[in-house]
């Protein structure tokens, strides 16, 4: 008798099939028929798990979002409450480089979440989830800033953002061509001068 395949595990099959795909040739690569092949499953699988073209690529940002929400939850907030000077700046870029381009496994999943805000851009079925990704990220960092005293945590979460943000398409695309040490160095530099701001007494 043959095995049962639990629908679950087929169905996570699919998405990371549909993950790599974006990560080797772009959202414009990601076709059911394509997702079909590189999960080994036949079309017919895959469409009864998804619609189509945006679902499998909501999910593909959804498995890399959660990828990096499982990292996140290893390094809460409230562990950073009374960290002052170095021990304050290497947990905070620990914390930050779990959503970076810093390994192999977080460069893949930045460039399936850069492609997902590109694309929400001019596609408006993809609009809602980016914006749910920023705003995630923006809470993260702003209690992550807070814990350590910085001033303004909403207005420096916000300049980290926007870091994180540039830093990450310039070590993604040829656009900065930046190496994992550069950006790292980058990170670093900016998150001391965050901290050089904060309340400590």
């Amino acid at each position: 008798m043959p095995a049962r395949i639990d629908p679950e595990q087929r169905r996570q099959q699919v998405i990371e099939a549909a993950f790599r795909l974006v990560v080797a040739e772009g959202i414009e690569g990601v076709s059911l028929r394509k997702v079909a092949d590189e999960s080994g499953l036949n079309i017919g699988s895959v469409r009864h798990y998804f619609d189509g073209h945006h679902d499998l690529l909501t999910a593909a940002a959804e498995e890399a979002g959660d990828r990096m929400g499982r990292r996140l939850a290893a390094h809460p907030a409230e562990g950073l409450r009374g960290l002052t000077g170095e021990a304050a700046l290497d947990a905070l870029q620990t914390l930050v480089e779990t959503v970076m381009p810093v390994d192999e496994p977080r460069r893949d999943e930045a460039i399936v979440v850069v492609e997902l805000i590109m694309a929400s851009r001019t596609m408006p079925v993809f609009r809602a989830m980016s914006a749910r990704m920023a705003a995630d990220l923006a809470a993260v960092l702003r209690d992550a800033l807070d814990s350590l005293d910085v001033p303004d945590a909403d207005l420096a979460a916000a300049q980290l953002a926007a870091v994180i943000g540039g830093l990450t398409l310039d070590t993604v695309t040829p656009h900065g061509g930046l190496s994992v040490e550069r950006l790292r160095a980058v990170l670093r530099a900016h998150l001391r001068m965050l901290l050089a701001n904060a309340r400590h007494g």
